[in-house]
C-alpha cells in the first residue's frame, strides 16, 4: 500500500513548485466538509452491487446532490484518499474519481491541478490510477495553465460526458 503525507506532499520540491500554505490549506478546507458524507457513500457502495448504475450508487447520489465546487472538493479528496490507501480497498473510491474525471465544465483551478498532480507523482507508480483525475482537470484549464504533459507518464484521460448523464 502506497502513501502520501498530506501537507509533505503538498509542499515538497519537484516538478511542480510547492503551493502557498494558505492554497493548501484551503483545499483541506473544503476536503473536509465533503469527507463524512464521502466516507459513508463508499462505504455504502462497498457493500453494494459492484456492477450498479454509478448514479445508482450512494457515491453517484452524493456526487449528483453537489455544485461544481462541492464535486470538485469530493473529487480532491477522493483523489487525495485514493492515493493515500491505494489497494484493491479502493474500487469504489477510483470509480468515483474516474466519474468525477469524466465530467465536463468543473472549473478546475492551475493551483488544484499542481496539487493533484503532487499527490500523484509523490505516489509513485504503485497507483496505476493515479493520474486519471488531475489529466482530466488539467485538459479543462486554459491552454497557458495546463502542465506540460512530459510530467507525467502515461494515462487514458476519460472521455468527457454531456452534462446529465450517468453511467
Amino acid at each position: 500500500m502506497a502513501s502520501v503525507t498530506g501537507w509533505a506532499a503538498a509542499s515538497t520540491q519537484g516538478a511542480y513548485p510547492p503551493l502557498p500554505r494558505a492554497v493548501a490549506q484551503s483545499f483541506y478546507r473544503r476536503m473536509r466538509a465533503v469527507a463524512p458524507a464521502a466516507v459513508g457513500a463508499i462505504e455504502r457502495d462497498r457493500a453494494g452491487d459492484p456492477e450498479q448504475i454509478f448514479s445508482d450508487t450512494a457515491c453517484g447520489r452524493l456526487a449528483g446532490s453537489l455544485d461544481d465546487a462541492g464535486l470538485r472538493a469530493l473529487g480532491m479528496w477522493t483523489h487525495h484518499w485514493c492515493m493515500r490507501f491505494y489497494d484493491d480497498d479502493t474500487r469504489v473510491g477510483r470509480r468515483l474519481v474516474r466519474e468525477i474525471a469524466a465530467r465536463p465544465g468543473l472549473g478546475w483551478t492551475a493551483d488544484e491541478v499542481r496539487w493533484m498532480l503532487r499527490e500523484s507523482v509523490s505516489v509513485g507508480p504503485a497507483a496505476a490510477d493515479r493520474f486519471t483525475l488531475p489529466r482530466a482537470a488539467a485538459a479543462q484549464l486554459p491552454p497557458a495553465d495546463r502542465p506540460p504533459p512530459a510530467q507525467w507518464s502515461e494515462a487514458q484521460v476519460p472521455r468527457q460526458r454531456r452534462p446529465g448523464l450517468s453511467g
